[in-house]
C-alpha cells in the first residue's frame, strides 16, 4: 500500500475513533443516563437542566423551610445514583469507620469535613470534578420534577415504598437500592442517612441563590444536611426538610451523596 493511501486510512480510522469518542460522551450526559468513571467509583444519574419551587408553602412545617422560591438550574449535572457505600468510602479513603458495616450501606458517621476529603480525592482519583451537591441541586434532584410534602404525595402513607426510615428499619442503615426510586432513577434520597451538602445553613431561604448555586461561604459556619434518615419520623422525611450541624459533627445518621460537574 503506498504511504500517501496508508496515511489516508489512518486519518479515516483516527476521525471515525473521535467521532465514537465523541459521540460516546455526548450519549454519557444525556439526561437519566447513569455512569461510572472506575470500576469502584459511586455510579452517577445526570440531572438535567431546569427549574422547581424549593421549600414548603405549608403552614405546619418550620420557618426555616420558607419562603418557597423558584430555582433554575441552568446545566445538566451528575448526582449519585445512591448513597456513597461503604466499599466505595473505602476505595477512596482506605478505612471505613462506619457504625452498621457493610460493603453496599451508606458510608455513615461522616463529618462535612470528611465528606468534603472524599470529594477530593475522589476528584484526584478520576481527574473528575466531583464536589458536594448545592443544597438547591440536592433538593432539585430529589424532588424530580414533583412539588409534593413527601417524596411522591402529600401524605406520608407511602413512605415505606420508598424510604428507610424508623418505622421499618430496625434503626440502623440498610443497604442503598432497597426501595422505590425516584422519577430521576435516585434511591434512597429520603431516609436511610442524612446527606451533607456543600451550603453553609440559613435560617430561611430568604436571600438564598435562585440560580442552584450554594448559599455563600462565611467563616466557620455550620452545615446543612438533607433528606432524614433510618432514625428519622415522617414530618422529617420531606425534601424541603433541613438541619443544622457543625462541619465536625458525625453520628450514625450522616452520609453523603456525591455531585459532578459535566463538561
Amino acid at each position: 500500500m503506498a504511504v500517501s493511501t496508508f496515511m489516508k486510512c489512518l486519518s479515516v480510522i483516527a476521525a471515525g475513533m473521535a467521532f465514537g469518542t465523541a459521540a460516546s460522551s455526548l450519549h454519557a450526559q444525556a439526561p437519566g443516563t447513569s455512569f461510572k468513571d472506575c470500576p469502584d467509583c459511586p455510579e452517577m444519574v445526570v440531572a438535567p437542566a431546569g427549574n422547581f419551587l424549593m421549600g414548603s408553602v405549608n403552614p405546619y412545617v418550620p420557618e426555616y423551610e420558607k419562603p418557597q422560591y423558584r430555582v433554575t438550574i441552568a446545566r445538566p449535572f451528575a448526582i449519585g445514583k445512591y448513597e456513597v457505600t461503604q466499599a466505595e468510602w473505602m476505595a477512596v479513603m482506605g478505612e471505613n469507620h462506619s457504625n452498621y458495616p457493610g460493603p453496599r450501606r451508606p458510608a455513615e458517621g461522616l463529618s462535612w469535613t470528611e465528606a468534603k476529603e472524599f470529594v477530593r480525592r475522589l476528584s484526584m482519583k478520576t481527574g473528575k470534578q466531583y464536589r458536594l451537591p448545592t443544597e438547591a441541586e440536592w433538593e432539585y434532584a430529589a424532588r424530580a420534577g414533583t412539588n409534593f410534602d413527601f417524596l411522591l404525595s402529600n401524605d406520608a402513607v407511602e413512605l415505606d415504598r420508598y424510604a428507610w426510615n424508623v418505622q421499618n428499619s430496625g434503626k440502623q442503615t440498610q443497604p442503598v437500592g432497597g426501595k422505590a426510586p425516584n422519577a430521576f432513577g435516585l434511591y434512597d434520597v429520603i431516609g436511610n442517612v442524612y446527606e451533607w451538602v456543600q451550603d453553609c445553613y440559613i435560617d430561611s431561604h430568604r436571600g438564598a441563590p435562585a440560580d442552584g448555586s450554594a448559599v455563600p461561604e462565611t467563616p466557620n459556619c455550620p452545615r446543612t444536611v438533607k433528606g432524614g434518615s433510618h432514625y428519622g419520623v415522617p414530618r422529617n422525611l420531606r425534601p424541603a426538610d433541613r438541619g443544622r450541624l457543625e462541619p465536625d459533627r458525625y453520628d450514625g445518621t450522616l452520609g453523603v451523596r456525591v455531585a459532578r460537574t459535566l463538561p
